[in-house]
């Protein structure tokens, strides 16, 4: 089925988070997010997010650059441009170097334009196998180890079945070994976001005693060789996060054994074909794949759903709910977990979510429209 796009959408609005959430790199209190919006010659449309953060720290990308990098250089080769699938939108945007989270904002409204013309839910498009997702969340750095023992306790309660906590220098083994005490028998795992460097190889090593599934990118956020050396000195997977940006990266960490786990997120690879090659390539060398999550509002979130349903992911990923970050969502319904700690896929065409288009107006900050010159 060709389509051709007439407009790109292209607008920011602001979300306040209901609690703040601090990594490594700072502490965020409210999301700047992009939403595009894609619209057919048959007035058909399709919502995609961009996940850059409001500044270049947990990569180049950020908030600004993605605005005008989608408007000036993206949008116009898309526009009024004829193709037969959304898995060749990105070869269309081949041109520009990097952008990956501009990119992955129009290739997935795309595909979610796509699955909306063929009247099937994303997910199924996508070529996802099951229906029900085990989910786990991310919790950011506290104000104290109390507060962060009790912040776990509610989730765990919610029911969700992993727990994951950011950890930094200085706050990091000690912290561990209170959660451990406190929680001996979670599924648990630490996040460095790239906080550290092979001089604490013998800190990482003490982290083995706590039997986590994984340390995430605790070495630099380009870096593959290092991540094996460290991996060769402790017995606890190493997962990658920031340095796999493609297919080619996965199979070059997986090939000198830099990680046993790897995440991905839609923005940082570039969309949904790109997430589905990742996938691939480590679910024929038997590595286990998870979705993290970039503090996205409903439509990112949903196309996180989406990208989950793929058979290599077999671990909880960071798809919470709605509730957990925002006191309203921009989509209907908005979000939920089940007392057993999984999310159902919609069954609904594309993200199978509603769009709140009031919502989105009214939080809206700045608009444009792209057209064909």
């Amino acid at each position: 089925m060709i389509m051709r796009i007439k407009l790109v959408e292209l607008r920011e609005i602001r979300l306040g988070l209901v609690h703040f959430f601090e990594t490594s790199f700072g502490r965020t209190t409210e999301r700047r997010i992009i939403l595009v919006r894609v619209v057919c010659e048959d007035e058909s449309e399709g919502w995609g997010e961009c996940t850059a953060g409001e500044g270049p720290f947990y990569s180049e990308e950020w908030t600004e650059t993605a605005w005008h990098t989608i408007k000036n250089f993206l949008a116009p080769v898309v526009v009024r441009r004829d193709f037969e699938s959304a898995a060749f939108v990105s070869d269309l945007m081949r041109r520009v170097r990097g952008h990956r989270m501009a990119k992955a904002a129009i290739e997935t409204a795309c595909w979610d334009l796509e699955a909306r013309r063929a009247d099937l839910p994303l997910w199924k498009h996508l070529g996802g196998v099951r229906a029900e997702l085990p989910c786990g969340v991310s919790i950011g750095i506290q104000d104290s180890v109390e507060a962060l023992l009790e912040k776990i306790e509610r989730e765990l309660s919610a029911g969700y079945q992993r727990i994951k906590i950011k950890i930094k220098p200085g706050w990091d083994l000690k912290i561990l070994e209170s959660v451990r005490e406190r929680f001996p028998r979670i599924q648990l795992m630490a996040d460095a976001n790239s906080a550290y460097t092979l001089a604490d190889v013998p800190l990482f090593r003490a982290m083995d005693e706590f039997d986590l599934m994984m340390i995430e990118q605790p070495l630099a956020h380009d870096d593959i060789m290092d991540h094996a050396r460290l991996q060769a000195e402790i017995r606890t997977p190493l997962c990658l996060d920031e340095s796999i940006r493609s297919m080619r990266d996965a199979r070059h960490a997986l090939d000198v054994n830099a990680c046993r786990i790897i995440n991905i997120k839609l923005g940082r690879v570039g969309g949904h074909a790109a997430a589905r090659e990742v996938e691939a390539e480590a679910r024929t060398r038997n590595v286990p794949v998870w979705c993290g999550g970039m503090l996205e509002s409903g439509i990112g979130r949903a196309h996180n759903i989406a990208m989950s349903t793929l058979a290599g992911f077999t671990l909880p990923g960071d798809v919470s709910a709605s509730a957990r970050y925002w006191d309203e969502d921009i989509i209907d319904p908005p979000v939920t977990v089940t007392e057993r700690g999984t999310i159902h896929a919609p069954e609904g065409p594309g993200l199978g979510f509603e769009i709140k288009r009031g919502r989105i107006d009214s939080l809206t900050v700045r608009l444009e429209e792209i057209r064909a010159r």
